[in-house]
């Protein structure tokens, strides 16, 4: 496991301590990846319910209520379906913050408007902001992956520390 993700994750409990949340993931093409780096921490349970991990379309709308419209109009990997995500793993979980991660790891399935390395991630809040932002990682699979999570984990310290929401609408 990288360092820098068990110690972003690390971050996150800590930063518990002071703010008193609770962590839910929706995750795609990292297949629960940003679950497990939190989950690597001992102590996680006291702020992290529970990760949903919808490879698929079909898991997406019936685990998370992701639209089949949205699926069909933007793509499983568009800030929309992100943002539904995000929003799903809040409304069917005890969260206080969820963040959402969809995209094309490779090596295969990019396209010229979404190549691989093509990753959305979105956040989500109890009490209402939600928003999505779209990357593009360089790298191997692994390296997609784990770039998306380090994205995920450090953009979620700073919406919980610092309220930078501005940065996702």
């Amino acid at each position: 496991m990288s360092n820098e993700l068990i110690e972003l994750a690390s971050k996150l409990l800590a930063l518990n301590k002071q703010h008193n949340f609770i962590i839910s993931t929706a995750e795609s093409c990292t297949g629960g990846l940003v679950s497990s780096y939190i989950t690597e921490i001992s102590g996680s349970s006291a702020y992290f319910d529970r990760s949903f991990i919808t490879y698929t379309n079909k898991a997406k709308m019936e685990m998370l209520s992701v639209k089949e419209e949205s699926l069909i109009n933007f793509g499983a990997v568009s800030l929309n379906v992100a943002k539904e995500m995000a929003l799903g793993a809040i409304l069917h979980s005890d969260a206080t913050f969820s963040v959402s991660l969809t995209g094309i790891a490779g090596p295969t399935g990019g396209t010229d408007n979404k190549p691989v390395g093509t990753v959305c991630i979105g956040f989500c809040s109890r009490d209402g902001f939600l928003g999505a932002k779209k990357y593009l990682f360089k790298g191997d699979r692994q390296e997609v992956r784990e770039s998306a999570v380090k994205v995920a984990l450090s953009d979620l310290i700073k919406i919980i520390q610092d309220k930078k929401l501005e940065d996702y609408l």
